[in-house]
């Protein structure tokens, strides 16, 4: 489902360990496991707690996998007689060639745009700004409340980055609370409203009523982007 997706991107590192961890219990389709590779392929992941996840599917492995190293037997040897990096194609249920990406020819230097190495405009692709609409929404519990702004930010920033500039320009409004996890920071709470374990409740994103599958940390709006903020129940 999804073109290869499995629950989010960020779930699919443990989905790819559960699945290699289980193969010998049912029989996968190739499809399959090559389009979910391919999904993590084509992500840019920057979280190291999901690239510590990834990593090991990448590899044919999964945590499951640590109980059987033998440190004590490998801390005298080299890199390259340890642990094989990647293990022998057609064993462990990824398809010959999903492994390692086949090798793009290398750029020719005058086929690189040097835009952004010599600016020679005031709004060249590396300062040009972007605007961003944000909204926050609570129509859940106490007092109802509903906001809406737009940001000018420097294009590439970050949901973070966003939200900071429009707590600075209105902070009785947008002020809003983080805490940082193993995952990045995570909003707790927005206009002094914060979620609740006990009541089940958070600040959930959303762009064109979908929700974010990246947190605000590495989510980077596009140019004319509606970021809604809306107090949730999970």
């Amino acid at each position: 489902e999804r073109n290869g997706m499995i629950g989010n991107i960020y779930n699919m590192g443990l989905a790819l360990q559960a699945l290699e961890a289980t193969r010998k219990f049912y029989a996968p389709r190739k499809w399959d496991c090559a389009q979910a590779f391919s999904v993590v392929y084509a992500h840019d992941y920057q979280q190291p707690m999901a690239m510590a996840q990834v990593l090991p599917a990448l590899v044919g492995r999964s945590y499951l996998d640590v109980a059987g190293l033998d440190c004590a037997a490998t801390k005298d040897m080299s890199p390259s007689q340890q642990l094989p990096l990647f293990p022998k194609l057609g064993t462990h249920g990824v398809p010959r060639g999903m492994l390692i990406p086949p090798e793009s020819p290398r750029p020719r230097r005058e086929d690189v745009p040097t835009l952004c190495q010599v600016p020679t405009l005031s709004l060249s692709a590396c300062t040009a700004s972007i605007q961003v609409y944000y909204s926050i929404t609570n129509m859940l519990q106490g007092k109802h409340f509903h906001y809406s702004t737009t940001v000018t930010v420097p294009r590439g920033s970050t949901l973070l980055r966003v939200m900071e500039v429009a707590a600075e320009e209105n902070p009785q409004i947008f002020s809003f609370q983080t805490e940082q996890t193993s995952w990045g920071p995570f909003v707790t709470s927005i206009h002094g409203l914060a979620g609740s374990t006990d009541d089940r409740t958070y600040w959930q994103f959303l762009s064109a009523g979908n929700a974010l599958e990246e947190g605000v940390g590495t989510y980077k709006p596009r140019d004319g982007e509606h970021i809604q903020a809306i107090f949730s129940t999970y």
